[in-house]
């Protein structure tokens, strides 16, 4: 946990995090004399022509410098800054001197994620291709010493708990005895000495996530059981583990971090749905299964995360909860006065807090807005002062940047949605503007949010509005709103996509006859549904990742899926079921190949972990056989999604200039080969 320390709010034990990864990468994936060759590609790029104030690079290529961090003592800063070769290595940069080194050097693979360890050390994540079977590495701040703490081919670490008064381990969980499930071991990041802390050897009933406190011992941990049932458990003072609830797995009753506010140890803050349909911060007798108080809550809104002070006595400094917008609702006098700054100083931004110092008496904000791509800024609290540290993205002008707009309308079944519609100057004149309809993935438990949209932003550029909804299954709403979406995927879920699309068009901003349709993983699959449930009403559309047949998505589950394929057939459909067979049919968009009869662009990382190049093949060589011109990107050094800056400026223009050839001004041609 961080000096001031995120409480991390996810859904039942990480369980929809679980849910997000799929299967190793293939050494030869998929089927390669379907892909577009660079020439088309290029080609097709080459139609997105204007006189454009800002280029694909200037959305996409990565900024300078970004992921600015204080060392825990603040004597130094780290960040990643790119080179002309596209790699974004991590300096660190003495604060007293000015002394810069480079620490970690970024080469053929992506560095994921990266952190403070200590005052002597960073950590770093890597894996191969995109295939998110993730190694953490160690490294002393001038780059020396540097050890892989988890060399296993073929097995996931994830970071665990960083034991902030322990300096030299790190808890994390690995996939190594057994591909299935994860168990946690204790790293020392100096030696890579490594030692196993439980076992987790029921892959049939596997335990879904452990709590430790900030020593490092295991508190407490959720175990499935029977497929769709989850038991928490928690120490019974004796050595080992009793079960203090017994839960459905879609309740939702977690430890968020324990309250050392008090020498009693069985006191913790605790997110639960379990007393109301929006989760809520309690403080809870873990010893006692009773609730002491009911901390924080919004009728509205799920909590989204809250920081405790781990030097005014643990007292919480902040709670917050995404509505249309992220709001910060400030607790200590710290973290008032700080608030109170930030709307004095920036009005109309929303900010985000990254890390402190261990003394916390400087923070690492980070601060944007629909407009602005997002500044770091150091907060000062002995000083009460702003100091502005970096701006990522400095040539994409905040006068030229589109607006985007929170919307709320009425589903036809009369249930209320949110969303977001993000306009180029045009539509704010009155002009009825072509309009990207862009449904977000998961799709369980994911949301769309207000700021910063690059994307959005680069087809405001080009004279395209951005239409996104969060249909029902979407999180942060609440549960009732999360479980009306089950077995909807595909159905009333994409119900809601298109009455935001006519909300839109009735308000006379956006011309009904000019709607792409795009997205990515479950917006990929959105697409193709789009394109066969309602063939008349796109233009064309963008399929990044998406799925294609849901019987092979199903059936392509990796070992550790296995013990959750139950609540998958909850989420989605279960083909057991006769009836929901044929809803699966109906929904898998490579059933309905004949539906399709407008423009379509595949786009796929050969070695997708989460959804398989197979999805992508499927669906262009069916479209192919009907002599159907389906432009088809692949990557073979990516995975769920294109992370290395190259890739992604190829994927981005070449979108475009298929947008400028389907929904620009010229007559849309059918999609037919001439």
């Amino acid at each position: 946990m961080k000096t001031t320390q995120k409480i991390k709010l996810v859904f039942g034990f990480s369980l929809f995090l679980f849910l997000g990864t799929l299967v190793q990468a293939q050494e030869k994936p998929g089927d390669s004399t379907l892909v577009s060759s660079e020439e088309e590609l290029q080609s097709l790029a080459a139609l997105d022509q204007g006189d454009y104030r800002y280029t694909v690079e200037d959305y996409f290529g990565n900024p300078k410098a970004f992921t600015f961090r204080f060392s825990p003592d603040g004597k130094y800063l780290s960040y990643r800054e790119s080179d002309e070769n596209g790699k974004r290595h991590i300096y660190v940069k003495n604060l007293e001197t000015n002394e810069v080194k480079r620490a970690i050097e970024e080469k053929e693979e992506l560095v994921r994620v990266y952190g403070w360890l200590n005052n002597e050390r960073l950590y770093f994540s890597m894996d191969t291709g995109g295939d998110e079977n993730y190694h953490i590495y160690a490294v002393d701040l001038d780059g020396g010493n540097l050890k892989d703490l988890t060399p296993f081919d073929g097995v996931r670490a994830d970071f665990n708990e960083l034991l902030r008064d322990d300096k030299e381990h790190i808890i994390v969980d690995l996939n190594k005895n057994n591909a299935q499930v994860f168990e946690p071991y204790k790293l020392n990041v100096i030696t890579g000495e490594i030692t196993q802390l439980y076992t987790n050897d029921d892959p049939v009933n596997p335990i879904l996530g452990y709590d430790f406190d900030k020593y490092g011992k295991l508190k407490g941990f959720a175990k499935l059981r029977d497929g769709v049932e989850q038991d928490i458990y928690y120490e019974d003072g004796e050595g080992g583990f009793k079960v203090l609830k017994q839960l459905n797995w879609k309740d939702n009753f977690f430890i968020a971090d324990f309250n050392y506010a008090t020498e009693y140890p069985h006191d913790a803050y605790v997110v639960s749905n379990l007393d109301n349909d929006k989760a809520e911060v309690q403080l809870y007798d873990l010893k006692e299964n009773k609730i002491i108080k009911k901390v924080f809550s919004h009728d509205q809104y799920d909590v989204q995360e809250g920081g405790i002070s781990r030097t005014r006595n643990h007292e919480i400094d902040y709670f917050s909860y995404e509505g249309e917008k992220s709001v910060i609702v400030p607790v200590s006098d710290v973290f008032k006065k700080m608030d109170a700054k930030i709307k004095e100083e920036l009005p109309g931004m929303q900010y985000d807090i990254l890390d402190s110092t261990e003394d916390e008496n400087l923070y690492m904000l980070y601060v944007d807005s629909d407009r602005v791509y997002g500044i770091y800024y150091a907060y000062n609290v002995a000083e009460n002062k702003l100091t502005e540290l970096y701006n990522t993205m400095p040539q994409l002008r905040a006068q030229d940047m589109a607006e985007m707009r929170p919307i709320t309308f009425t589903s036809r079944d009369g249930i209320t949605l949110h969303g977001y519609i993000t306009m180029p100057k045009a539509a704010l004149a009155g002009e009825k503007v072509p309009v990207i309809v862009n449904p977000h993935g998961g799709p369980q438990g994911i949301r769309d949010s207000w700021g910063f949209n690059p994307e959005a932003q680069l087809f405001a550029s080009r004279g395209y509005a951005t239409l996104q909804v969060n249909f029902r299954i979407s999180g942060g709403y609440g549960r009732e709103f999360l479980e009306s979406g089950f077995k909807e995927i595909g159905r009333k879920a994409m119900d809601d996509v298109e009455d935001g699309l006519k909300y839109v068009v009735e308000q006379g901003w956006v011309d009904s006859k000019k709607a792409a349709i795009y997205g990515g993983s479950h917006g990929g699959y959105a697409v193709l549904r789009g394109l066969t449930k309602t063939p008349d009403l796109y233009a064309c559309g963008v399929d990044y990742v998406g799925v294609s047949n849901l019987f092979t998505f199903m059936k392509t589950i990796p070992p550790y899926w296995k013990p959750y394929l139950k609540i998958i057939k909850e989420i989605w459909y279960d083909e057991d079921i006769p009836e929901e067979k044929t809803i699966m049919e109906e929904v898998s968009p490579v059933y309905q190949i004949d539906k399709i009869n407008k423009p379509l662009f595949v786009v796929q990382g050969a070695n997708d972990p989460r959804v398989n190049i197979d999805e992508s093949d499927q669906i262009v060589s069916a479209l192919r056989e009907k002599g159907y011109d389906v432009p088809y990107m692949v990557k073979y050094d990516e995975g769920h999604g294109f992370g290395k800056e190259e890739n992604r400026l190829d994927l981005y223009k070449s979108m475009m200039g298929f947008y400028a050839k389907h929904l620009g001004q010229q007559e849309i041609p059918q999609p037919l080969k001439d």
